[in-house]
């Protein structure tokens, strides 16, 4: 199953059946105080750094958070999505838990892009689904709902069905929602890896719809949190994820290593123009 992106001139797919694609996370506020700051202060050059790095380092799409306490959210949205729509050609992923945002930036956006997040509680399901129908844009659907995030994987599985079943209401075909099991440290919980695994094995074998994740919860609170991240991408790549809204910069050569090895890259292709590309930058 294909669900496919588009900017202005460029495409990026998350596909089951291809390579694994990766969403640039750190236009996100959330744990970043220099970012938090430069939002604040309205530094738009910080921004843009940020963006660079991601897509110079391979993401496929960049996720757009602007949620600090006490900003207009919706005029701070449109503004960084206007930057980076204008000098960018990357599909974006809007991430705000406000519809109002949503609803404001979606239409700078153009070719298709995708809605960070809904879930299966009733004031999200009802207040994002009709917007991403709007504008015709695909969505992450996360299995959490009114009672928090289910311990078990059966219930996550009847979140996700929930999502999918309520948007396909509203004519959004499967291929437009992106399932995201959702992951917690395995320092508060050993099982918390496991359950997830178990999910994503789950909703590809019942739904078959692309599945997200986000890797550096999994590791929160631990020392050496990278070498947890690698080996819990790995993992999740090998049992059904199909994208990750992740650090480009950091993952993306484990991520091709591990498309390489799945035989998803003929002749090495992939890993080896990620390689020169790379070491071309850095002897520049």
């Amino acid at each position: 199953m294909k669900t496919e992106f588009k900017s202005k001139t460029k495409s990026a797919t998350v596909n089951t059946e291809g390579p694994f694609a990766v969403i640039g996370e750190k236009i996100n506020p959330t744990g970043r105080k220099k970012l938090a700051a430069a939002l604040q202060s309205g530094d738009m050059e910080y921004v843009r750094n940020l963006a660079t790095k991601q897509v110079e380092a391979g993401a496929d799409l960049l996720d757009v958070n602007v949620g600090v306490p006490g900003i207009d959210d919706v005029a701070m949205l449109k503004q960084v999505v206007k930057l980076l729509v204008d000098e960018y050609d990357v599909p974006l992923c809007l991430d705000s838990p406000n519809p109002d945002a949503l609803a404001a930036a979606l239409p700078l956006c153009p070719g298709k892009t995708l809605v960070n997040s809904v879930n299966g509680e009733e004031k999200s399901l009802s207040a994002v689904l009709p917007l991403v129908k709007e504008h015709s844009a695909a969505v992450i659907g996360l299995t959490m709902d009114d009672n928090g995030i289910p311990a078990d994987a059966e219930n996550r599985l009847a979140i996700a069905e929930k999502i999918i079943e309520r948007a396909a209401k509203l004519g959004i075909p499967a291929d437009d929602i992106i399932i995201d099991p959702l992951v917690l440290t395995v320092g508060a919980d050993q099982l918390a890896s496991a359950v997830t695994l178990q999910t994503i094995e789950m909703v590809r074998r019942e739904f078959g719809v692309n599945i997200n994740i986000g890797a550096s919860n999994v590791s929160f609170g631990l020392p050496e949190r990278d070498v947890i991240n690698v080996a819990f991408l790995s993992m999740a790549i090998y049992a059904g994820a199909t994208c990750a809204i992740t650090d480009p910069m950091k993952y993306t050569p484990y991520i091709r290593a591990t498309d390489l090895l799945r035989g998803r890259d003929a002749n090495a292709l992939r890993y080896l123009k990620y390689y020169r590309k790379q070491a071309s930058e850095k002897s520049a």
